[in-house]
């Protein structure tokens, strides 16, 4: 069974936020076989045309997994692939970002909608607040926000498209039909994904892994990535 991993970036702050677990991944004493992979181009607004792009790019028998958005799209992937895939692994993601009747454990539609509009009217400072929602609950969060808001913003037309996708995902379906491995990681202090999340997907999914991070925030991967890493590392080689 292969045990390559391919990553995928959450919205907004590119692939570089992935790069110290990257690095720590491949220091292991058994190293991971890992890249990162960016979303998809703009041009649309429709979660087919994202899946299709990314099956098109990416190589098949390979564990798929993300950041945020970045795992919701890989979970959708992993149930579109099936025996394709060997694994799925998310890192702070919820399956539905935007709440729902009967998902409530998320960011309520009227917040979003505010954050939607405020990223079409100043993208820019628009990132450098959510870099600051990431970091809450971190335990230097001035320190991770600063490190999050260093990213090249994208154009203001990548960044409404992968809202509008992240507003229209529901991944549990997915997250059920996928038959390979699955390991999701929260954060508990995370702003961004309710921690009650958590007991939902533990339902939702009892075959899954499912881990924690204690004080901890959205961008826990860039607090400790060798912690992280770790627990990643024994998933995928056990």
């Amino acid at each position: 069974m292969s045990e390559r991993l391919i990553l995928l970036p959450g919205w907004g702050l590119g692939s570089g936020a992935l790069d110290p677990l990257v690095t720590a991944l491949r220091g292991l004493a058994e190293p991971v076989q890992v890249q990162t992979e960016a979303l998809p181009e703009p041009g649309s607004i429709q979660l087919s045309d994202w899946l299709d792009a990314l099956d098109e790019r990416l190589p098949n028998d390979v564990w798929l997994g993300g950041w945020s958005l970045g795992g919701m799209l890989a979970a959708e992937l992993a149930a579109r692939r099936g025996e394709r895939c060997p694994g799925l692994l998310t890192l702070a993601s919820n399956p539905c970002f935007v709440a729902r009747a009967d998902w409530p454990d998320a960011m309520p539609a009227e917040t979003f909608e505010a954050f939607l509009a405020a990223c079409k009217a100043d993208p820019k400072t628009l990132l450098k607040r959510f870099a600051s929602l990431c970091a809450q609950g971190a335990a230097d969060p001035r320190g991770l926000s600063r490190r999050l808001a260093v990213a090249e913003p994208a154009a203001t037309q990548t960044l409404v498209e992968g809202l509008r996708v992240l507003a229209a995902l529901d991944t549990r379906a997915a997250l059920q039909a996928f038959g390979g491995r699955q390991l999701h990681l929260f954060a508990a202090g995370d702003s961004l994904v309710p921690v009650g999340a958590v007991s939902a997907l533990r339902e939702l999914v009892p075959v899954a892994e499912i881990g924690v991070v204690e004080r901890a925030s959205h961008g826990f991967m860039l607090e400790d990535p060798h912690r992280v890493a770790g627990a990643i590392g024994a998933f995928v080689h056990e």
